[in-house]
């Protein structure tokens, strides 16, 4: 990897003054390939500056919260725009979230807005039952049901463009995450700290140095002679990475592709690359790669190019080495970089693969990062050492509203702060590190974040259930999976299968447990404890007794 680009005094600038300005340089360029449709930049910054007239005229401003529950749509990134020419802050929101979910992400980010897609309204009523929805409901077309609650997305394009407004790079853009509890809490960022985060994610393959202020950003994306920017999220936009990515190929003057459909079609993904000559793909490890490479490999993918590939970047989840390889044969030109990192900062490592001379990939240490022992003392360059990543950089505020959590997450070490979200691992030499898992027992599938402990409290609310345990065991797909062992009454009717089903029925789909083990009792110790260890050995040998 190149060194990261410095940073300099674009911090002061903010991501919709950066847009406007491209806006107005090339404003017949495709900004946004969708459903059949394209929007130039002057297309896309008026359709902005009109929701954002919508939300100012609701009585939003600077500070003021979008709950944004969409697909990977253009109206998720209108709104995103829309928020930011106010100063407002979009508050992202999972879309496999249930109504009681849903209602305690809107009470604990206090939005004054929600846009939504009709194919989600039942969970938005259901939410309403629970909390009072904001003032200002916007729903958005994508199926034949009801726009109830709320009214047509389409009606905020009827108002009155807002113009430019001047805008601060301290207004904050947030990043929603259950931090180590489960409990949503917003990462916040300036978008001026986090315009000098991207930097190199946005400059670093180019042959263009540092831009030294607005003018040369919006000279830089005007450019014919650069390579082409198509950038296609298959990872959802309510994720840091794919955001992120998207907002950075605005600033270069690049097009964004959505896919047609909210739900991930391999087939439809690799005939959207090649039809559209895609450059960069977002992924997240094998849950994403591997039904791709699947399909580019089967007789089907024949007919299929994605040689226009040339980065493809993941994070947030495992990603094999062979499935690496398998998609290099189909994207000979692409670099494949794994970023480790977190909602809370980073880049800590990255894993880069260019070919088969990268393989095996270990991730190495990221500028700005360190390993700490147990004793804080720095260890990185230590062979054999374990402990703790830690960075040093342009990184978020913190927790917005808890600086408890944010003084544990971004603790000062001898007068410098660093984040460290608890990730453990072995310093191997030469930079390389290996990865030994999160300190905490949060379970990652498929680049979800799983809290047992809310997994457990709705176990323990079924009738007949008396105990039980979750934890995250290894999957070769999903990184993890999520597992539990539950106790129930002696002589109880129940099946693992209707346990499952009745989770399913309470929270988003990822966090029901897709093993789970009815068992007679839990030996838990006189604190409580339970040996997570002795109970990961013993899935593989509950699920060959499943099926025999």
């Amino acid at each position: 990897m190149e060194q990261p680009i410095p940073s300099n005094h674009l911090s002061r600038a903010n991501y919709a003054t950066i847009w406007e300005s491209v806006a107005r340089a090339v404003p017949d360029r495709p900004a946004v390939r969708a459903d059949g449709r394209t929007l130039t930049y002057r297309d896309l910054d008026d359709a902005a500056a009109r929701v954002a007239g919508t939300l100012r005229a609701a009585g939003l401003g600077a500070g003021s919260r979008v709950a944004i529950f969409l697909y990977n749509r253009v109206e998720y990134l209108i709104t995103v725009y829309a928020a930011y020419k106010i100063g407002a802050i979009p508050v992202n929101i999972n879309f496999r979230y249930q109504g009681r979910e849903l209602a305690d992400l809107l009470r604990a980010s206090r939005a004054e807005a929600l846009v939504h897609p009709t194919s989600l309204g039942r969970h938005v009523r259901d939410a309403a039952t629970h909390e009072t929805l904001p003032g200002l409901v916007l729903a958005v077309p994508d199926d034949d049901g009801p726009t109830e609650p709320g009214r047509p997305f389409a009606t905020a394009l009827d108002t009155e463009p807002l113009e430019p407004q001047p805008l601060s790079p301290d207004h904050q853009i947030f990043m929603f995450t259950g931090g180590t509890t489960g409990t949503p809490k917003a990462v916040a960022w300036t978008h001026g700290n986090l315009f000098d985060s991207q930097l190199f994610s946005v400059y670093g393959s180019l042959p263009v140095g540092v831009p030294s202020g607005l003018d040369e950003v919006t000279r830089i994306a005007a450019r014919s002679d650069l390579p082409p920017a198509v950038t296609l999220p298959l990872t959802p936009l309510m994720h840091a990475l794919a955001l992120f990515n998207v907002m950075n190929a605005l600033v270069l003057g690049g097009c964004v592709v959505f896919l047609p459909s909210g739900r991930h079609d391999p087939s439809v993904a690799a005939r959207t690359i090649g039809e559209q000559r895609v450059t960069r793909l977002i992924v997240a490890g094998n849950a994403v790669v591997g039904p791709l490479v699947d399909v580019l490999d089967s007789p089907e993918g024949a007919g299929l190019d994605v040689s226009s590939l040339t980065t493809v970047l993941s994070s947030g989840m495992a990603w094999s080495d062979e499935l690496k390889l398998r998609l290099l044969t189909h994207a000979p030109r692409a670099t494949l970089v794994d970023i480790f990192g977190s909602s809370e900062g980073g880049p800590f490592a990255y894993g880069v693969v260019r070919g088969p001379r990268d393989i095996p990939c270990h991730p190495r240490l990221a500028p700005g990062a360190v390993v700490f022992d147990a004793e804080l003392r720095e260890v990185q360059d230590v062979p054999g050492a374990t402990g703790v990543l830690a960075y040093r950089g342009q990184m978020p505020l913190g927790y917005d509203g808890d600086p408890e959590r944010t003084a544990e997450a971004y603790p000062v070490i001898d007068g410098v702060r660093y984040v460290m979200p608890g990730d453990h691992v072995r310093v191997l030499g030469d930079g390389l590190v290996e990865l030994l898992g999160r300190g905490s027992a949060v379970v990652n599938t498929g680049g979800e974040k799983v809290f047992p402990g809310e997994v457990e409290a709705v176990l323990t609310g079924i009738p007949d259930v008396t105990d039980a345990v979750v934890l995250g065991t290894p999957d070769p797909r999903w990184g993890e999976v999520v597992t539990a062992y539950v106790v129930t009454v002696p002589g109880s009717a129940l099946t693992a299968g209707q346990i499952q089903e009745q989770v399913g029925r309470r929270l988003a789909g990822y966090k029901k447990p897709r093993k789970l083990f009815l068992v007679d009792a839990l030996h838990r110790s006189p604190s409580g404890k339970l040996d997570m260890r002795a109970l990961r050995a013993q899935v593989p040998e509950l699920e060959a007794g499943q099926h025999t």
